[in-house]
């Protein structure tokens, strides 16, 4: 027997119906994406073995289930520096979120929210810190680089504090840039700047292209009011205020400023991430900037176990780099992390579907994260040992 299947009338609807994972999405994004955007959103430093060698590491994860457990119910709820979430994941930073579609943060923001997931805004996103808070009732972080400037610094933590932002995550391994060789091959610039190539590039893509024109000028929202310039001189000043010398000492400095607990983000070895608790930080992030910074930095899920264990139970810790299924989630939480974070998903989810593409990258992780507890035997978090876990 035959039938006919609902027709989705809204393209995007039809478009995303077909998403199976967050390698969908990406792949839709690089569709619907002029060659140099795509290669901003998704490429890495030099060789980008970093980047290749995070999402390989959790491939290399099996799991091991226990079987005849009563699994009807699934609780994948936790806390994340004190505030109840419904499971172990929040939003990374992820910069300049417009040129993938014009809503931006304000669309990864609110999709964040509808599930009450912590939304992290970049301090070169594209949507401001007032910006965001107005649409979004979740739990929200800030994410902050230590600039030269320390009065602007010290603006924007106060702005977040006085609109509800819970946290502030510093991003520590940015002291120099890192070389990102697919945006040189592309001559790719912020905004992208009109060539001949740009003009073909955007010929084929109309959908962006047209968006990218409605949509106004693109710039850093956030110090914007620090410069009369465009958004080309913003990147440049930007560029001028990353601070070679940063040191712990200069946390002291951020934590004289705030009530804000203070999180470090970019933590790449367990004697860092000690230093941290000995310095009385409540949390900190494993991460290799998505491996936009150094390229042959090891793969951060290769580094969790040590760093657990370093620590303890002074400080949570939290994961990023190469997440794209919801069994991540379930795997760094059974080797000690509280949580794990992801960026690009959210980004290829913006470019193939606007915030509901970022709803369906979240809830495929969800899913994907409940899916996995029941087959492992585990009806909540607590339930997850080092056990369920092997290492290839």
């Amino acid at each position: 027997m035959l039938r006919f299947g609902p027709v989705a009338r809204n393209r995007v609807d039809r478009r995303l119906a077909r998403c199976a994972d967050v390698e969908d999405l990406r792949a839709i994004a690089r569709r619907r994406l002029p060659g140099g955007v795509f290669d901003y959103i998704d490429g890495a430093a030099e060789d980008e073995v970093c980047v290749a060698g995070n999402a390989a590491a959790w491939r290399r994860v099996q799991l091991a289930p226990r079987v005849l457990r009563d699994v009807s119910k699934v609780d994948l709820s936790t806390t994340i520096l004190g505030r109840p979430v419904p499971a172990p994941l929040a939003l990374a930073p992820t910069g300049f979120a417009r040129i993938a579609d014009p809503e931006g943060e304000l669309a990864v923001a609110r999709a964040a929210a509808e599930r009450g997931l912590p939304f992290t805004l970049s301090t070169l996103g594209t949507r401001s810190i007032e910006e965001v808070a107005a649409v979004s009732t979740g739990p929200k972080w800030f994410q902050v680089y230590v600039w030269r400037d320390r009065a602007l610094v010290r603006d924007m933590v106060e702005r977040a504090a006085a609109e509800g932002y819970e946290a502030l995550l510093v991003t520590v391994d940015t002291a120099v840039l890192g070389r990102r060789e697919r945006d040189v091959r592309r001559g790719f610039t912020l905004p992208p700047t009109i060539g001949l190539g740009t003009i073909v590039d955007g010929i084929r893509h109309p959908g962006w292209t047209w968006s990218f024109l409605r949509g106004g000028p693109i710039t850093f929202s956030n110090v914007a009011g620090t410069s009369q310039g465009t958004a080309v001189t913003l990147s440049d000043f930007v560029s001028s205020q990353f601070d070679p010398s940063l040191s712990w000492r200069d946390l002291d400095w951020l934590r004289g400023v705030t009530d804000l607990p203070v999180v470090v983000k970019g933590v790449g070895c367990a004697a860092d991430a000690r230093i941290a608790a000995d310095e009385g930080l409540p949390a900190v992030v494993i991460s290799n900037h998505g491996g936009r910074q150094l390229d042959g930095a090891p793969p951060t899920l290769d580094l969790l176990e040590e760093t657990v264990q370093a620590v303890g139970d002074e400080v949570e810790v939290l994961i990023d780099g190469g997440v794209r299924r919801g069994a991540d989630l379930v795997v760094a939480r059974a080797l000690g992390a509280r949580a794990a974070m992801v960026g690009r998903p959210c980004l290829y989810g913006l470019a193939a579907g606007g915030q509901r593409g970022v709803a369906h990258a979240l809830d495929q992780l969800l899913l994907g994260a409940e899916r996995t507890m029941a087959l492992l035997g585990a009806t909540s978090l607590d339930d997850l040992t080092r056990q369920h876990v092997r290492r290839c």
